[in-house]
């Protein structure tokens, strides 16, 4: 197993914590824009809104939560971290793959809709009970993922849990037969 230098490590860290700060600021700011999405009084700048949101989704959090998957990835193998010896690494394992898979199955469609919707009814899309229902959805599923990846950051700082117990199987003599 390769291990990583102390400077190689650190440099590892910090990009796993930018990408992670940049998830969750960019996740920040989308609720900000969904919020003031909610009173907009023109089509064009209800489209306009719905185009930024997409823009962040698709090259801002795509990326950064990837990056943050692959860096923690990296950590956990080319560090004495691994994948499974402490419970906070498993728990922020676990959110980090279920924020990724339902941003993707959710959260993208649904801000794809209401971008693609706005730019065919522009501010009629207000009266249409799908862009309502993916609107409320959008500013809903951010705020629970915004919260999910502060938690995961506050794991990251505390490392509460601890390490795990996990005995090691020592080699048994194999028994002579006499």
């Amino acid at each position: 197993m390769n291990k990583l230098s102390v400077k190689q490590k650190n440099w590892l860290l910090a990009s796993h914590v930018a990408f992670g700060g940049i998830w969750f600021g960019t996740a920040l700011c989308m609720i900000a824009i969904a919020l003031s999405n909610r009173n907009t009084p023109n089509g064009d700048e209800l489209y306009a809104i719905n185009s930024v949101m997409k823009l962040l989704d698709d090259w801002v959090i795509i990326p950064s939560a990837t990056l943050s998957l692959i860096t923690g990835g990296l950590l956990c193998w080319l560090t004495i971290w691994g994948f499974f010896k402490h419970y906070w690494v498993i728990v922020k394992w676990i959110a980090t793959v279920t924020l990724i898979v339902t941003g993707t199955i959710w959260l993208g469609p649904w801000t794809n809709a209401i971008t693609a919707i706005s730019a065919a009814e522009r501010i009629q899309a207000l009266q249409n009970p799908l862009y309502v229902f993916d609107q409320n959805a959008v500013l809903v599923g951010a705020i629970i993922q915004t919260s999910c990846v502060l938690v995961i950051i506050g794991i990251s700082v505390l490392k509460p849990w601890g390490r795990r117990n996990i005995k090691k199987q020592e080699k048994q003599p194999a028994a002579s037969s006499g």
